[in-house]
């Protein structure tokens, strides 16, 4: 590891990743140029083994220190101090990568409509090219939740000794049909916004706001609501759950864009790590890193079992779990139980 003093700030560095390769996507399609924003802190140690690589969830971006900030920064337990740690905004985010409302090189106009349908296997080969641009020869850790954790375990499929660690938190080997429902909702409530289908920058941007109500419900475990959002007083209407819901479903309409919810949720949709590789048990015994894979007693979203699923078939598979009344949302905030499963699967898999 480097040998800055802790007590330095140590600086974040954001930069784009130009590619000029065109990237194959799994559907035949392809992307003739691409851009990925991101961000690194630290630095490489001698030996190059100190890399990790952080994968935000549906709607976050290249700034992990902000959203894991109880997990990632000085002094936490991924300190820059120590490790080189990079974060990409996803391909079809709206957070400085290509997506939808970037210009398509074949036209000069914006994509809009036309931006092609990705998976978590295209999103991960992007990342790919990004570490090859970096000259990144071996990861330590792969981290992710949610989405994240699905691109992560995409990731660990393809990269093979290239990866030493895979935690995969709040996550799934596949779509489950219950996931795909929600999602479907919520672009049934993007597509029923009169904007939508108009080639324009805020087109759905109210049905967005619905759509992430919605999302919202499958975030949380209903004890959650229960205990913030319960009444003290005898009420008809203006109920205190439905001011939160609308003014989550507000917020985000103002910092994302519904093209690029509407093709990252279908990204969701898509993740199949078992496709053409002979079905998911199969391509889990093929990931040759060590696997640590954290459930949510809670979450109703990506349950438990299915994370406890992924570190059964893996060959070098760990199962920790939260406890907490958050739903899925926990892997966001309940960071002193997160730092202690961490702790321990390093001090027992990595010596």
């Amino acid at each position: 590891m480097n040998l800055q003093s802790p007590h330095l700030t140590i600086e974040m560095t954001q930069e784009i990743f130009y590619c000029q390769e065109a990237l194959l996507l799994e559907s035949g399609e392809s992307i003739p140029e691409f851009q990925l924003s991101f961000t690194t802190q630290g630095q490489l140690n001698a030996n190059k083994d100190n890399v990790i690589w952080v994968l935000h969830a549906l709607t976050g971006d290249a700034n992990p220190h902000e959203w894991w900030s109880g997990l990632i920064g000085e002094d936490k337990f991924f300190d820059p101090s120590k490790y080189f740690i990079v974060c990409a905004n996803f391909l079809g985010s709206c957070y400085g990568s290509t997506q939808p409302l970037s210009n398509n090189p074949k036209s000069g106009d914006p994509y809009y409509y036309d931006f092609p349908n990705i998976t978590t296997r295209d999103i991960a080969a992007g990342l790919d090219k990004l570490r090859i641009h970096l000259g990144l020869e071996k990861i330590n850790t792969v981290i992710g939740g949610s989405l994240g954790g699905q691109v992560g375990l995409e990731w660990a499929v393809s990269l093979g000794d290239k990866l030493e660690n895979a935690i995969i938190v709040a996550s799934n080997a596949k779509a489950s049909p219950w996931i795909i429902g929600f999602n479907e909702t919520q672009r049934m409530a993007i597509e029923s916004d009169s904007s939508w289908g108009k080639p324009h920058p805020e087109a759905g941007k109210k049905g967005l706001e619905t759509a992430r109500a919605i999302g919202m419900l499958s975030y949380r475990h209903p004890m959650t609501f229960l205990q913030n959002q319960s009444e003290t007083e005898e009420k008809r209407d203006d109920f205190k759950i439905s001011s939160y819901l609308r003014y989550q479903g507000l917020k985000l309409a103002n910092r994302f864009n519904a093209l690029s919810y509407w093709i990252l949720s279908k990204a969701m949709d898509s993740h199949d790590i078992g496709r053409r590789r002979g079905g998911t048990p199969v391509a889990l015994s093929k990931i040759k890193c060590k696997v640590l894979s954290i459930g949510v007693d809670t979450d109703i979203l990506f349950t438990s079992e299915e994370s406890r699923y992924i570190s059964k078939h893996v060959p070098k598979g760990t199962y920790r779990e939260i406890s907490s009344i958050y739903g899925h949302d926990a892997f966001l905030i309940e960071y002193e139980q997160l730092q202690y499963i961490l702790k321990s699967f390093y001090l027992e898999n990595n010596g």
